[in-house]
């Protein structure tokens, strides 16, 4: 994930090639994208992973719930980035 990439359009990256992949015969997890996309995410989203992978069991999570989390994460960001520049503006 490159830095300032949006995670919905990440995560429409990796499906993408993960479906080729699966048309390909290859054989792919949800599990496997999971742990790869919560490895590669920016520096930003690092707290987020760590509390994923220390409360919940990677297995018995799905797809769009890390997308989701992530998401929420990616909001607070944009929102506190927003409240600083509105701030230094005053």
């Amino acid at each position: 994930m490159e830095k300032g990439e949006r995670v919905a359009n990440y995560f429409n990256k990796v499906l993408n090639l993960v479906n080729q992949m699966r048309r390909c015969s290859e054989q792919i997890t949800d599990v496997m994208i999971m742990e790869k996309v919560m490895h590669v995410v920016t520096q930003s989203f690092d707290h987020i992973v760590v509390a994923i992978e220390e409360s919940i069991e990677v297995e018995n999570m799905n797809f769009e719930e890390l997308q989701g989390s992530l998401e929420a994460q990616e909001l607070k960001l944009i929102q506190r980035n927003q409240a600083k520049a509105t701030d230094q503006a005053l």
